[in-house]
């Protein structure tokens, strides 16, 4: 994956966090960096990254988003070519394959505990891609998914904070 792809990928995954429902701006990002870290960084700097046209970034910066995007500095290069994320031999089921992309998920999303237990209890299911292929079919159902919210977990489905689950 290129820097420009993970920026990207931590504004996305950021705005989530922050309960957005949209990846952040690049101009949030800025906002949000002179806000919380006292520190500037401007957004057409944040944009040459992304666009590839600052292809790498003084260790100051790359320190600076690690502090705000909570990653380790090595993280904010491009990756090798070939490079694979994941520990997965070609002999490696597409179950397996999936399963660890769920256990991935789930650390990535560990400051949301409710949603990280949920990604490890589909991993470690016996078959987590037919609870997929359900959970696909319930959100496709109109109202389903909030039926059964209410009727399995009650107190989740009133503390929703507004949350829309279709």
């Amino acid at each position: 994956m290129k820097l420009g792809d993970k920026i990207r990928y931590l504004r996305e995954v950021e705005g989530a966090l922050r309960g957005l429902g949209r990846e952040m701006t690049q101009q949030e990002v800025v906002r949000a960096v002179k806000k919380e870290l006292r520190k500037t960084i401007s957004q057409s700097y944040v944009s040459q990254i992304e666009n590839g046209a600052r292809p790498h970034m003084s260790n100051s910066t790359r320190m600076l988003l690690a502090r705000f995007f909570k990653v380790h500095p090595g993280y904010l290069v491009d990756d090798p070519e070939g490079f694979q994320t994941e520990l997965v031999s070609d002999v490696g089921a597409l179950e397996d394959k999936l399963d660890l992309w769920l256990i991935s998920g789930a650390e990535r999303f560990q400051r949301d505990p409710e949603l990280g237990h949920a990604l490890l209890h589909v991993a470690r299911h016996e078959d987590s891609r037919r609870c997929l292929v359900l959970l696909d079919a319930i959100l496709e159902t109109p109202g389903l998914a909030d039926r059964l919210l209410q009727v399995l977990r009650p107190t989740a489905a009133g503390a929703r904070n507004g949350r829309q689950i279709t």
